[in-house]
C-alpha cells in the first residue's frame, strides 16, 4: 500500500471518527468544562470485545469487560498482593484446600438485584459449565458452598492460588444470577449482568463500545469522575495520534515508537511507560512441515535478529524474553537458555535437518495495524533471506488469522503466528497452559505442542502453588527448559506497556495483571 494511500485512509479514519464524536456523543475536546468533560475516549487498536458472555470473553475484552464487571478480588502487581474488590476479606485451611470469602454488603447488579453468596456460586458454576475462554482457571474447584448470604465457601481438589484465580482478569467476573432466566443468545444481542461503575450503553459489533455510570455503584460518585466512556476501534496508528493531539481521544497505546519519542516533546500529550506481564511469541506450526522438525525450529530462533528487534522495532521499549514468562513476574527464569542472533549456528541446525541450502517458503501472519510486529516480522525475513528461506509477511486483522490457525488442516495454517500474550491470573500457569498445554480443544497452543513431560510438570507445579510457591516456582522454571530445548515458539521479546494520553486525562495507573485495561472509574479531566 502505498504512503499516500495510507495517509488517506488514516485522514478517513479520522475525520470518521470526530464527527461520530460530535454527531453523537456532544463534541466532546480535552479539558472542556460542563459535561463534556464528563467523557472519555479511549481510541484502541483492535476490536474492543470479541464476546459479550462474561464466562467466554478472552481476548480484547478485558479493556471492557472489568469496566462493567467486577471479581472478588484485584492483583496489584506493585504491591504483589491482592486487594478486596466484591470480597471484604477471605481465608484458606492450612492445607489450601478450602477457601472462605466474605462478601461485601450493599454491592447492587445493573439489574437492581443485591449481590450475595447465590450470585457468586451461580457465575462461577456458570463459567465452569460453559467451559470456554478461560474456564480453566476454575478446574481445581470442586465444590462452592453458600454458608449465608455473605459467606461463600471453596472446595479444591489440590492448592491452586485460589486468590490470584478470582483476581483474573478473565472468566473471574460475578454476574446477576437473573442470566440464569435469559434466553442463550442474551449477551449476544449486547446486554449484560454486571456490578461494575459502568453500564453498556450502546455497542457496535468490532468497532466500538459506550459505556454509561451506574448511578447504584457501591462505591458511589462522589469526586471526580468519566459518567461516559467510549472505546472505539482506530486500527490507524496515524489516526490515533492525531486524535490524542488534537483532543478528541483521552488515550491510546501502541502507537510506532518514533512517534512516542516524537509525542514525548508534545506539552498537550502525556506518555507513560509501565511494566507489562505481555509478551511477544511466534508460534511456529510443528504440525506441518518443516517446522515439525526440531532443530528447523531451533534454527529458525537462531535466525531471529532480537537486537534489532528491540531496537528498531520497539524503540528499546521491550526486552529479549528468556523463556516464557516475562521479567517481574514470579516463575521466570533469569538463568534459562536465551538465543541469540547466529546465522552460522542456524544454518548448521538447518543442515542437520536436511536443509543445507534453506529452499523452502514460510507464511508469517501479523495483526495488521500493529507498526511494532510489521517491523519485527520484516526484520525477520531480512535474516531469513540470508538463508534462503523465503517468509511472506501478512497482516491480518487478529481474529482472522487465530481462525486460520485453528484449522484442522496444517496444510491450511500459518507456518509462523505472532501472538501477544499476556496475563490471565497471576500465575506462570497462565502462559504454560494456555499456549503449550496438549489439551484436546487447541484456543491458544497454536504452536500445536505436545509434550507429556512438559504437560505433567506444569500441572504439578499449579496444584501445590496456593502453598509452596518456591516449590512451584521451581517447577515451572523447569517445565521452561524443556519449552526452549523443544523449541515451538519463538521468545521474541517482553514488551513495556506504553500509554500516550492528553495532558487533561488524569488518574492513569497501568496494572500489568490488567493489560491495556483502564479502570476508568478511578479517572477523570482536569
Amino acid at each position: 500500500m502505498s504512503k499516500k494511500r495510507i495517509r488517506f485512509i488514516a485522514l478517513m479514519v479520522l475525520t470518521i471518527f470526530a464527527l461520530t464524536i460530535v454527531t453523537g456523543c456532544g463534541g466532546n475536546q480535552a479539558g472542556q468544562g460542563g459535561q463534556k468533560a464528563k467523557i472519555a475516549y479511549y481510541a484502541y487498536n483492535s476490536e474492543p470485545v470479541l464476546d459479550w458472555d462474561p464466562s467466554v470473553e478472552f481476548s480484547n475484552g478485558i479493556v471492557v469487560m472489568n469496566n462493567i464487571y467486577e471479581t472478588l478480588l484485584r492483583y496489584d502487581p506493585a504491591e504483589n498482593k491482592v486487594i478486596p474488590v466484591l470480597a471484604t476479606d477471605y481465608t484458606k485451611s492450612p492445607d489450601g484446600l478450602t477457601w472462605t470469602f466474605h462478601l461485601r454488603k450493599g454491592v447492587k447488579f445493573h439489574d437492581g438485584t443485591e449481590m450475595k453468596a447465590d450470585a457468586v456460586k451461580f457465575s462461577i458454576e456458570r463459567t465452569k459449565k460453559l467451559n470456554k475462554g478461560a474456564a480453566y482457571i476454575w478446574e481445581p474447584v470442586q465444590q462452592i458452598n453458600v454458608k449465608d448470604d455473605y459467606t461463600v465457601e471453596f472446595k479444591l481438589s489440590y492448592a491452586a492460588p485460589l486468590d490470584l484465580i478470582a483476581s483474573c482478569g478473565y472468566a473471574a467476573f460475578i454476574m446477576s444470577p437473573k442470566v440464569a432466566d435469559q434466553p442463550e443468545d442474551w449477551f449476544a444481542k449486547g446486554n449484560e449482568a454486571g456490578t461494575g461503575p459502568y453500564k453498556l450503553q450502546s455497542t457496535k459489533k468490532g468497532e466500538e463500545v459506550v459505556l454509561t455510570r451506574f448511578d447504584e455503584y457501591w462505591r458511589g460518585w462522589e469526586g471526580n469522575h468519566f459518567d461516559k466512556v467510549i472505546i472505539k476501534k482506530v486500527p490507524e496508528t496515524a489516526s490515533r495520534r492525531q486524535l490524542v493531539e488534537k483532543g478528541e481521544a483521552d488515550v491510546t497505546i501502541e502507537l510506532p515508537y518514533e512517534d512516542v519519542e516524537a509525542l514525548k516533546k508534545n506539552s498537550n500529550v502525556e506518555v507513560l511507560t509501565a511494566p507489562a506481564f505481555q509478551n511477544l511469541f511466534f508460534c511456529l506450526n510443528t504440525e506441518k512441515a518443516p517446522l515439525n522438525n526440531k532443530l528447523v525450529r531451533q534454527a529458525l530462533s537462531y535466525a531471529f535478529p532480537y537486537d534489532d528487534v528491540v531496537k528498531y522495532a520497539m524503540g528499546n521499549y521491550a526486552t529479549q524474553a528468556r523463556g516464557a514468562i516475562p521479567y517481574g513476574h514470579w516463575g521466570h527464569g533469569d538463568n534459562l537458555f536465551q538465543y541469540k542472533h547466529d546465522l552460522n549456528k542456524a544454518k548448521e541446525l538447518l543442515a542437520q535437518a536436511g536443509y543445507p541450502n534453506g529452499g523452502f517458503k514460510l507464511l508469517l501472519t501479523y495483526m495488521s495495524g500493529d507498526e511494532a510486529e510489521k517491523k519485527t516480522a520484516e526484520l525477520y525475513k531480512a535474516e531469513l533471506a540470508k538463508l534462503n528461506i523465503n517468509l511472506e509477511v501478512r497482516g491480518m486483522p487478529w481474529e482472522s488469522q487465530w481462525e486460520m490457525a485453528k484449522s484442522k488442516d496444517p496444510n491450511q495454517r500459518q507456518d509462523i503466528l505472532g501472538m501477544y500474550w499476556w496475563v490471565d491470573y497471576a500465575s506462570p500457569y497462565s502462559w504454560l497452559r494456555s499456549i503449550f498445554h496438549s489439551e484436546n480443544d487447541i484456543l491458544f497452543n497454536l504452536n500445536y505442542y505436545k509434550n507429556p513431560t512438559f504437560d505433567k510438570l506444569i500441572d504439578e507445579a499449579n496444584a501445590k502453588s496456593g502453598i509452596d510457591r518456591a516449590g512451584a516456582e521451581k517447577m515451572y522454571i523447569d517445565a521452561q527448559k524443556i519449552l526452549v530445548e523443544d523449541a515451538p515458539s519463538i521468545f521474541a521479546y517482553d514488551k513495556k506497556c506504553v500509554w500516550i494520553y492528553n495532558k487533561h486525562f488524569k488518574g492513569l495507573r497501568s496494572n500489568a495483571a490488567y493489560p491495556n485495561t483502564i479502570f476508568f472509574y478511578d479517572t477523570y479531566r482536569e
